[in-house]
This record gives C-alpha cells, sequence and structure tokens, in this order.
C-alpha cells in the first residue's frame, strides 16, 4: 500500500511566530489545541504574511526567533527547559525537532574542543526564506539562554546566506561573531560549554517530557495513504470547482502520480470525490432548508435532477425523503423537500 507522510508544522510555533511581531495576523486563532498542526504550505503562507507586513524589516525573523518562548515550541521547548546540559539539549533537537517542523534538520558535531550545532534545511532553498532560518537559529541561541542563563552565548554563528540589514542587530541578539555565505548555517558552542550540567535538573521530570515527546513523534511518523490525505484535502475543498490538481499540489505529487497511488490503493479520484459529494450533500439536507437547486452546485452537481439521480444512487431514495427521514419536524421551505 503506498503512503506518504502529511508534512505539518505545530500550531504552537505559528502562534509563537505571530505573538512576536509587533503586529500579529490573527492567525491561527488563540484557542488553537496545542497538539494541532499546520500543512507546510500554510506556515510558508504565513511567513511570507509576516515579513510582508508593514513594519517588518531585514531583522523580523532574527528578532521572531529571540523573542521565542518554552511553548512556542510545544514539548520541544518543555523539554529543553529539563535537560541537564547544553549537549543534552542539542542531542534532544537532533531526535525532536520535526515535532516543532519538517522543513529543516538539526544535528550536533564534536571536534576539537568545539561542537557546532547545524541547521540544514530539509526544502528547496527557494521555499524557504532566510528570514526563517535565521528565526530558527536566533530561537536555538534564546533556547540555549534557558539552560545557561540569559548571558550566554556561543562562540559563533554562521548563515549560508548573504546578510540582510546591518550587522549591528545580529551582534546584539546572538552575542558573538556572525558570519554569511559561510559553507554551513551553524552554531558554534565550546566543549565546556556544552557539557556543563545545569544546578537544578529533575530526571523524572526529563524523562516524562521524553516519552511524551516519543508518543508523539511516533503518531507523527505512522504512514498516512494518499487515498485518506485525498479525503481530508476533499473535506473542505470547494467541490464545485474541485479537481486532482488541488491534493497533488499539496502532497508535491504529479496529477498522473497521485491516480497511480490511488489506483494502487485500490481507489480512484472520481470515487473519493463522489463519496465527499454524498457525505457533504448529506450533511446540508440534514443541517439547512437549502433547496436542492442550491444545494446541487455546492456539492458540485449541476442541478437538482442531478442530485436527485445521485442521492438515488447514494441512500436508495430521493433527498427529500432523506431529509424528512432526518429532520421530520424541520420547517419545508418551497423546493426545500422536493425530488
Amino acid at each position: 500500500m503506498s503512503a506518504i507522510e502529511p508534512p505539518s508544522v505545530t500550531a504552537c510555533y505559528a502562534l509563537a511566530v505571530l505573538s512576536a511581531t509587533a503586529e500579529g495576523t490573527g492567525r491561527p486563532g488563540p484557542r488553537t489545541p496545542p497538539t494541532d498542526r499546520l500543512a507546510v504550505g500554510e506556515m510558508r503562507a504565513l511567513w511570507d504574511e509576516v515579513l510582508g507586513a508593514v513594519g517588518a524589516g531585514p531583522h523580523t525573523g532574527l528578532l521572531v526567533g529571540d523573542r521565542i518562548r518554552p511553548e512556542g515550541l510545544h514539548i520541544l521547548g518543555h523539554l529543553v527547559l529539563t535537560c541537564a546540559s547544553l549537549a543534552d539539549a542539542a542531542r534532544a533537537a537532533e531526535r525532536y525537532h520535526s515535532l516543532v517542523s519538517p522543513s529543516g534538520t538539526v544535528t550536533l558535531h564534536r571536534r576539537d574542543g568545539v561542537g557546532r550545532v547545524r541547521y540544514r534545511p530539509a526544502v528547496d532553498p527557494a521555499a524557504m526564506h532566510p528570514q526563517r532560518v535565521e528565526a530558527i537559529v536566533s530561537s536555538m541561541v534564546r533556547a540555549g539562554r534557558w539552560i545557561a542563563g540569559d548571558g550566554w552565548a556561543p562562540l559563533a554563528v554562521s548563515f549560508t546566506h548573504p546578510r540582510g540589514g546591518s550587522a549591528e542587530p545580529y551582534a546584539r541578539v546572538l552575542g558573538c561573531p556572525v558570519s554569511f555565505d559561510a559553507p554551513e548555517t551553524a552554531i558554534t558552542v565550546a566543549d565546556e560549554d556544552l557539557d556543563r550540567r545545569r544546578p537544578l535538573y529533575d530526571p523524572a521530570l526529563d524523562a516524562l517530557h521524553r516519552a511524551y515527546a516519543d508518543r508523539l513523534l511516533h503518531r507523527l511518523s505512522a504512514p498516512v495513504t494518499v487515498a485518506e490525505r485525498v479525503r481530508q484535502w476533499l473535506e473542505v475543498a470547494a467541490l464545485e470547482d474541485a479537481g486532482p490538481e488541488g491534493p497533488a499540489r499539496e502532497l508535491s505529487l504529479s496529477v498522473r502520480t497521485l491516480r497511480r497511488s490511488l489506483q494502487a490503493e485500490g481507489t480512484s479520484w472520481r470515487a473519493l470525490l463522489d463519496s465527499a459529494r454524498h457525505g457533504r450533500a448529506g450533511r446540508l439536507l440534514e443541517t439547512t432548508d437549502l433547496p436542492l437547486d442550491r444545494v446541487a452546485p455546492l456539492v458540485g452537481l449541476s442541478g437538482a435532477t442531478a442530485l436527485v439521480r445521485a442521492f438515488n444512487r447514494w441512500e436508495g431514495m430521493p433527498p427529500g425523503a432523506y431529509r424528512s427521514r432526518h429532520r421530520p419536524v424541520s420547517a419545508d421551505p418551497e423546493g426545500a423537500g422536493r425530488g
């Protein structure tokens, strides 16, 4: 069976980015559950809004990262707070960074008395604005200060992209020499800083955080079929003009590959679209008094006659009878129960 892992970003990080900017866009809402996730494309669009907003400047990403609080990284942020040392936190970031975002990887390399915490985007560089990278790196430096204290600073920071704006904000926020157009994006830390154990360390609390993070990681890495991803897409799509190009684009597949994957899973785009129309038509009939000629286009059908034919095939009864069965005491305005 073919399967695909839907790439997503924790909603906590999206909220943190918005709250760290001078003017939030209001998305996602403040009541978003902490375990909710956004599609990678949604997060990219959010960053586009933040960086394009009035008042945004060349250091917006750098400043956003520096304002990140532990809850902005969800379980990874809380886990960092209970790590025994900076090295322990870097290894946690290696393992659990995908819980925040799958758009990059974090690795720790140690040699000759220093460690380099490297960040590498896992997406097309054209889709990863340099300011997003700066936000991630400055948030890692800020997370290091949760452990080592506000006065801590790395030995150096490097970025693969050119510098944006003046040098002063980089030195002020990161507290160390910063280079650009470098071979890698990395934070360089002295071994003695990496290995210094924090005085207050609770191994039991740390173990609880890691156990929860492992459960989330297992859930996130569980394969999801292409058919299920298409069903999820159809749940919120405008069915009047839905085509396979939409979910194919979201899954980074060609339409041809999408169709082949669905066929391998024993279904098809046509069957999934028909099922989505069935479900939505049923919900509209159960919860609204819309006449059939208004329900039909909302589910992608040409008119009331097509809806009647489809409903007879789906339910073995016309839509009027279905509505009466599920809403026996509801009002039936002119045309609402016909068919």
